[in-house]
């Protein structure tokens, strides 16, 4: 069921103004509402839910979900009975439906499995009413009426440094942006080497500029050496997190506010930043629930193991008490810029740079999602991992889907790797094949890519002596 932007947008710009009351009272009652929806039309929700309480309020008395749990019974968890797994993994490997609607109804977007398992994620009419709705009460939280003047004069031109090639969360909506917005979005794939990308800014020059967090960071460095040479009103980090200086810094080059979203495939519209670096729970369509490893609430200003979300836009694929494996640390008093929305800061999204000596002197950068774009686009590949063991070398550990032969898929692996290092001037790295398959952190995550000093760090951790170094 769609509901009317013009209705949802009026009612969060409400719900914002009437302060913690009203927006908790929006979030039990879409609670209720999302539970008793999803046990009545979700063969898998009313399996799980057989002894929960009729109507529910208080999240704590369902069981917790993750997406390993709900990707096995795909067919069972969504709730329109037309949707099957082979249906969706039909349109997902089809590259020229990026953008367009999966059974003329629905938008699809997928992960790249960083907890071990690639998920595909479908939004309904009212999810993606509910997100638009939320990102205009976003923009107009950052933007003053000079700052939209400013966007108006620069004609309003937006660039998208993403991943390309699948049907991922940014791609989709630039996809979307384009088709009704035509020449004033344009898409930078994250692979592009930074001259091209810094000459092609050069050309578009946006007023918005919108790239993940590790390449927002390369791109300032390009501004303050004078090669980029742009003036955005707003800069949009997403993806990863930076050291909280790195933002001032980016802020400076640009002589722009930078703000960030910190959100998920499963629930795009999250939260948002403001001026003092915390992060607001839409919290009238979210329920943000930090847990410790045993799955009890920890208190605001404690460290979360890991963050319970439940969607409460979503009903064609119900998202409830679903464990996102991020660590957050809640803010114990209102945030002083004076947004009600709670606040947060997240710990568990970290990604560097990988950095690699130049053939003929100097060092080249390249960001992390452009190698997880490349094996994205590499559907053989269930699960893998970037190591950098050495400044000029790279380990590289794969897990292939079964029944792929591995020695096919590491030379097809290698040959794209080798493309994507040639094109960054970058042919003098070794590309190594590991015998073994991807490691998990601590924290039980597979990071995709794992820089030198973290790569060291991790190897010298059975000399107490070389990690207490690594630690200082």
């Amino acid at each position: 069921m769609s509901e009317s932007l013009l209705r949802l947008l009026w009612d969060a710009r409400r719900a914002k103004k009437q302060g913690p009351a009203a927006l908790a009272q929006r979030q039990r009652a879409r609670l209720a509402e999302m539970v008793a929806f999803a046990r009545t039309n979700s063969p898998y929700y009313r399996e799980l839910y057989r002894d929960a309480p009729r109507e529910v309020h208080d999240p704590t008395l369902l069981p917790v979900t993750d997406k390993k749990k709900l990707m096995a019974r795909f067919d069972d968890w969504v709730t329109d009975r037309e949707v099957t797994i082979e249906t969706a993994r039909a349109f997902v490997d089809n590259p020229d439906l990026i953008g367009e609607r999966f059974l003329g109804k629905y938008t699809v977007l997928t992960t790249s499995g960083t907890t071990g398992t690639p998920g595909i994620f479908l939004m309904d009419d009212r999810s993606f009413t509910v997100t638009t709705a939320l990102t205009m009460r976003m923009l107009s939280a950052w933007l003053t009426v000079g700052d939209v003047i400013r966007l108006i004069i620069g004609g309003g031109r937006i660039a998208m440094v993403c991943a390309t090639g699948g049907h991922f969360a940014s791609i989709v909506a630039a996809t979307r942006l384009r088709k009704r917005r035509g020449g004033t979005i344009q898409v930078f794939p994250v692979s592009t080497p930074l001259p091209e990308m810094v000459a092609g800014l050069n050309r578009f020059r946006p007023a918005i500029l919108a790239p993940y967090a590790s390449m927002g960071a390369l791109l300032a460095s390009e501004q303050e050496a004078g090669r980029l040479r742009i003036n955005p009103v707003l800069v949009v980090l997403s993806a990863e997190g930076l050291a909280r200086g790195e933002y001032d810094r980016i802020a400076r080059a640009f002589s722009a506010k930078v703000r960030e979203g910190y959100a998920a495939t499963e629930c795009p519209f999250l939260s948002y930043s403001c001026e003092h670096g915390w992060l607001h729970v839409n919290s009238d369509w979210v329920l943000f629930e930090p847990v410790d490893a045993d799955y009890r609430p920890t208190r605001p200003g404690e460290q979360s193991h890991t963050v319970l979300v439940s969607n409460l836009a979503n009903r064609l694929q119900p998202i409830l008490r679903y464990d996102l494996g991020d660590s957050i640390l809640q803010r114990p008093g209102p945030c002083p810029c004076g947004d009600p929305l709670p606040a947060i800061r997240v710990q568990g999204r970290t990604a560097d740079v990988l950095t690699f000596p130049a053939e003929h002197g100097g060092r080249i950068s390249i960001a992390p999602l452009a190698l997880s774009a490349l094996f994205d686009r590499t559907p053989e590949v269930e699960l893998f991992q970037v190591v950098q063991t050495k400044p000029a070398c790279l380990r590289i550990r794969l897990r292939p889907r079964p029944d792929v032969e591995s020695d096919r898929l590491w030379q097809a692996v290698h040959d794209e790797l080798s493309r994507l290092l040639a094109e960054h001037h970058l042919g003098h790295v070794a590309i190594e094949h590991a015998d073994e398959p991807p490691q998990q952190s601590p924290g039980g995550k597979f990071r995709e890519v794992v820089p030198l000093s973290e790569a060291a760090a991790r190897s010298s951790s059975t000399d107490p002596h070389a990690a207490r170094q690594a630690r200082d």
